[in-house]
């Protein structure tokens, strides 16, 4: 085993193309082979199965590695992030509570134009009302949502805080699109 080393190194090294690479590439070749001494097969050639599994030993790093991503700062794995569920669901919870606390009339108009996205016009038709009061409807129940969820600026509000589902993402729509 010990007489393959030089061999083992130059085709490691004719692999990566890399000298401290292909010693890794070596040296877990031979710690392998150690290991599984006893699936070598008595009268065949020892150097053309440690050569085998160098080989593996290289492609399956290769491969390993072509899924893997460079992040030597952490700025990959800082925008990996997962926001936990149970925040929106208790937050959608909050907000249908401060819903039904609103006057009917203003959790219709936010709800028409800030949920269901309304123009402000034909949320005005769909209630019955003038333009001026619908949008002052809309108004006074922003506003008393932010109240009562204790919110105090628009930035304060995220979709992405919400369930998946959407429901209600946009009600708090600070502004028009």
């Amino acid at each position: 085993m010990l007489s393959t080393i030089p061999s083992l190194r130059a085709f490691a090294f004719s692999l990566c193309g890399n000298a401290d690479r292909a010693d890794d590439l070596v040296q877990e070749t031979l710690m392998k082979a150690w290991i599984n001494q006893n699936s070598f097969t008595q009268g065949t050639s020892m150097s053309a199965w440690l050569f085998t599994i160098l080989r593996n030993v290289f492609y399956s790093e290769y491969r390993k590695r072509r899924r893997e991503v460079e992040d030597a700062e952490g700025t990959m794995a800082a925008r990996l992030v997962s926001v936990p569920e149970q925040n929106g669901h208790m937050d959608l919870q909050d907000l249908r509570a401060a819903l039904q606390k609103l006057p009917p009339e203003q959790r219709e108009a936010l709800i028409l134009v800030g949920g269901s996205g309304f123009a402000y016009e034909e949320a005005a038709q769909i209630c019955g009302c003038a333009l001026g009061t619908l949008k002052s409807r809309v108004n006074r129940a922003r506003n008393a949502i932010a109240a009562l969820l204790a919110i105090e600026t628009s930035s304060e509000i995220g979709r992405s805080e919400w369930p998946a589902s959407g429901e209600f993402s946009s009600v708090l729509m600070w502004e028009r699109n």
